[in-house]
């Protein structure tokens, strides 16, 4: 039984089919017409990503700080485990796991210092606030003023003019 036959009721004939059936299949119902083509729908859709990429440094510093801090969590699982169980592993990983924890404390600390030497470097959109904004615009404006006022003056006191303007 064709797909055509389990979708429809036996008695419909071929005025009654539905305008998506018709031409999709060739007259004997077993091999599908030449111009179907199959419809492939994508494995996924890509999305804009909310926030941008880290930066290259960053990111690796954080790659390498996730690495530390899971090599000392499994050393500590040991030690403690190895503790437990009273194993002579217990003591050299209790001192590993001290001094792994060290390193990992600078690991976590090199992500933001990197992050911070990225951003001074390489410029980030500083936004001044609304206060400071105001204040450069209030000054901007009395410069333009002043200019605006001098250049006035020095039109009026022109070497071979009289000091007054031309209409009185």
């Amino acid at each position: 039984m064709g797909t055509a036959e389990r979708y429809e009721a036996p008695e419909q004939g071929e005025a009654e089919r539905p305008s998506a059936r018709q031409g999709s299949e060739a007259p004997d119902r077993d091999i599908p017409a030449a111009r179907e083509q199959p419809y492939y729908r994508p494995l996924w859709v890509e999305e804009p990503a909310r926030r941008h990429r880290l930066p290259d440094p960053v990111r690796t510093a954080a790659v390498r700080a996730v690495l530390i801090v899971a090599v000392t969590l499994v050393q500590a699982m040991v030690a403690f485990l190895s503790t437990l169980a009273g194993s002579w592993l217990a003591f050299p990983m209790v001192l590993s796991s001290v001094a792994s924890t060290v390193v990992a404390t600078w690991g976590v600390l090199d992500v933001w210092v990197t992050r911070q030497v990225w951003k001074q470097r390489n410029g980030v959109v500083s936004m001044p606030s609304s206060t400071a904004r105001a204040l450069r615009r209030e000054r901007r404006r009395a410069r333009r003023q002043a200019k605006a006022a001098g250049s006035g003056q020095e039109r009026i006191r022109r070497p071979g003019g009289t000091g007054q303007l031309s209409h009185p």
